[in-house]
């Protein structure tokens, strides 16, 4: 009932009625090539008055034709979509796969005064004060992918766990075939095969991709046609990692 209420306080702002709600939700439908848009004033009336849910279509167009967050008013049905970047990462999944970019950052705004970069700190209880960089501040195209290590996928393990959250770079495409000292060094790439995703160290040779595990891991090297069995979606920058099993 509260997201209904707060609906109808919205509509009753703006000075409209619930033909003006039908009229215009039958414009953006027509804009929009799809009558799932609709919104007529019966269901305009459940939705207000008796509990009833808005479908998808029908809660973009109440948020479109009230000026309103669709983010917002998912949360007045507690549905909080600002939150899946965090509660997926809480549920595993077997196999490698790209995942869905946070709507918003979480970063420290100030320090406690006696924070110093030069040591290590317990982060959590450093920082004073925490606030989120929305997401649409990064442009609709962000510069970085998520990845996520299947826990069926050892290719890296132990250097990337299964589990594993990485940051991949799609400007670094280019695979190099040299110049790192060590392990740690060197370029970690995610590749997208015909099968779902890799992530590996490679070796480019003329028309072929090599995707090497790490040596302690039980997985035996691939080689794939380039670039019609493999695609290099980025070099992995970053990694969230568990040092438990889940």
């Amino acid at each position: 009932m509260l997201g209904g209420s707060r609906l109808r306080q919205a509509r009753e702002r703006l000075g409209l009625t619930f033909r003006d709600v039908e009229r215009a939700s039958y414009l953006l439908a027509g804009q929009r090539g799809l009558p799932d848009f609709i919104v007529h004033i019966s269901r305009l009336a459940d939705i207000e008055n008796r509990g009833v849910v808005p479908s998808l279509h029908k809660l973009y167009s109440l948020a479109v034709i009230y000026h309103l967050n669709p983010l917002e008013v998912c949360q007045w049905y507690d549905v909080p979509l600002d939150e899946h970047f965090a509660d997926s990462g809480k549920l595993t999944a077997p196999n490698t796969h790209l995942a869905a970019p946070p709507s918003s950052l979480s970063l420290p705004l100030r320090f406690d005064p006696g924070f110093n970069p030069s040591r290590t700190e317990y982060l959590t209880r450093m920082v004073e004060r925490w606030g989120h960089l929305e997401g649409t501040m990064l442009g609709e195209q962000p510069r970085y992918h998520y990845g996520y290590i299947g826990l069926e996928d050892h290719r890296m393990d132990p250097l990337l766990r299964p589990g594993s959250l990485v940051l991949v770079d799609p400007a670094r495409q280019q695979v190099r075939n040299s110049g790192w000292n060590n392990e740690y060094e060197r370029p970690i790439y995610f590749v997208e095969v015909r099968s779902g995703y890799r992530c590996a160290w490679c070796m480019q040779m003329d028309h072929e991709l090599i995707l090497q595990p790490h040596p302690l891991s039980s997985c035996a090297p691939e080689m794939l046609e380039w670039p019609g069995e493999a695609e290099v979606v980025g070099q992995v920058v970053g990694v969230v990692m568990r040092l438990i099993e889940f």
